[in-house]
């Protein structure tokens, strides 16, 4: 595993070369694809690091998603607007995912965890481009904080009992009564508002709507998968008392991705829109994740990529509106098929992607999910009906708003965008199409 931690230190070294950074991820990140031909249960170990299938996932898909922030950045370069720290913010966001994923140990896996905030925080805080992002900041910082101090509690009693805090050498917890179950939400509860679940969902829009394209597309892309992959690490310790909870937690994963689509459905900011619509997405993994089967736990991984290419290509695309016509509102850079005719096709195909559409990972996704939901229980059928529906009802009136309709403006114009815009874009939608071609990949 140090092989690719000490390679993103030296980088760091270069924070000066923009392109030097930006080249030397994409090579980890090849490097990293290169490994997939191993069909291991673990490897890399040593140092308390190591990779098992679900993480060797999330590594990648971090390499991936901050190369191409980085790449989406540009103006931070050609604007020289502290472009070496902004270099050095996000290799060190880079190298706490990195090390986030590969622990093998609990409390390593924990330290990482929050580790990853601070980065998040000052990229937000240093390129946000509104007044409000110190209050969004604030927001992040305490929600998380906040619910986090439970786990670590919780992991040093789990010590204190097992004698280990290694995640191979775990035993799950036997029986079930009072102390196990506050033991279990004070353990679980960290991850779900990192998820986010509904209820605990409100740092989220907050932090997407305030932070620069940057700190939105690794949010959207890889800090939401941290709650679904540390909620894989620790549900391994309580299997009787959460297949008691099971029940509360696809019911208020249902009912919330439902209510969160009707507020998506009445959002006039584009960023605030794709960022309930990452809740929506959530709330159907958490409710894959705590039916504890094999459907659930596959859907959930193929999903969490899924909507990681997806939402970030997506912010990307927000981003490049926003920087031509200085507002996010979907009333003022409505009819954008006419001003930017070049982009249209590619806010068409990520906006399909969105909605699980063929050939979408999403689409492979969600059927495991919907599977390992159904075969739970068959009230829940109506549920994902709504979630699935108004799923596609809020991505079609993103789209419909956005590029059809007059563009206001006094002058007709029509504006393209750069290669490099597009190559972004492309980089995103074509690994989200394309594995799905050979899904064994992500199927755990």
């Amino acid at each position: 595993m140090l092989k690719f931690i000490l390679p993103l230190l030296f980088l760091i070294k270069f924070n000066n070369s923009w392109n030097t950074v930006q080249l030397g991820i994409m090579f980890l990140s090849f490097l990293m694809g290169l490994n997939c031909y191993h069909n291991f249960y673990m490897c890399e170990l040593g140092y308390m690091l190591g990779m098992d299938y679900v993480s060797y996932i999330m590594i990648y898909l971090s390499l991936w998603i901050v190369s191409l922030m980085i790449l989406a950045s540009q103006k931070v370069k050609n604007l020289n607007n502290f472009k070496s720290s902004f270099v050095v913010v996000s290799l060190f966001l880079l190298l706490s995912l990195v090390v986030t994923f590969s622990s093998l140990d609990y409390l390593l896996f924990y330290i990482s965890f929050e580790a990853s905030l601070i980065p998040t925080l000052i990229l937000i805080l240093g390129w946000g481009y509104q007044p409000e992002r110190i209050q969004a900041g604030v927001y992040m910082l305490f929600y998380t904080l906040a619910f986090s101090l439970p786990l670590l509690g919780s992991l040093l009693v789990y010590y204190k009992e097992v004698g280990s805090l290694i995640i191979n050498l775990s035993s799950p917890m036997g029986s079930w009564g009072y102390i196990e179950v506050i033991w279990y939400l004070a353990t679980v509860w960290a991850f779900l508002v990192k998820l986010p679940m509904y209820m605990f969902h409100l740092w989220l829009p907050k932090a997407h709507v305030e932070a620069p394209v940057a700190g939105s597309m690794i949010l959207a892309g890889v800090l939401l998968k941290l709650g679904g992959y540390g909620l894989m690490r620790v549900l391994i310790l309580f299997q009787v008392v959460s297949k008691e909870f099971c029940w509360f937690w696809v019911s208020l994963g249902l009912v919330g991705g439902i209510y969160i689509s009707f507020l998506c459905l009445r959002q006039v900011d584009m960023k605030s829109l794709i960022a309930y619509s990452s809740v929506a997405h959530m709330n159907l993994v958490l409710c894959g994740l705590m039916t504890l089967s094999w459907w659930g736990y596959s859907g959930a991984v193929i999903v969490m990529v899924g909507h990681g290419l997806c939402s970030s290509g997506l912010f990307c695309l927000a981003n490049i509106m926003y920087e031509r016509v200085e507002s996010r509102s979907l009333f003022i850079g409505k009819g954008l098929l006419s001003f930017m005719p070049s982009m249209g096709l590619w806010w068409f195909l990520l906006s399909v992607s969105n909605m699980a559409s063929p050939p979408t990972l999403n689409l492979l996704g969600e059927i495991s999910l919907i599977v390992s939901v159904l075969s739970w229980s068959k009230v829940s059928m109506l549920g994902l009906g709504l979630l699935s529906f108004f799923s596609a009802a809020y991505t079609l009136y993103m789209y419909s708003l956005s590029q059809h309709g007059l563009f206001y403006n006094s002058l007709y114009s029509c504006c393209s965008g750069k290669v490099q815009e597009y190559m972004v874009l492309f980089l995103h939608w074509f690994p989200l199409n394309v594995l799905i071609l050979n899904s064994n990949l992500l199927m755990i």
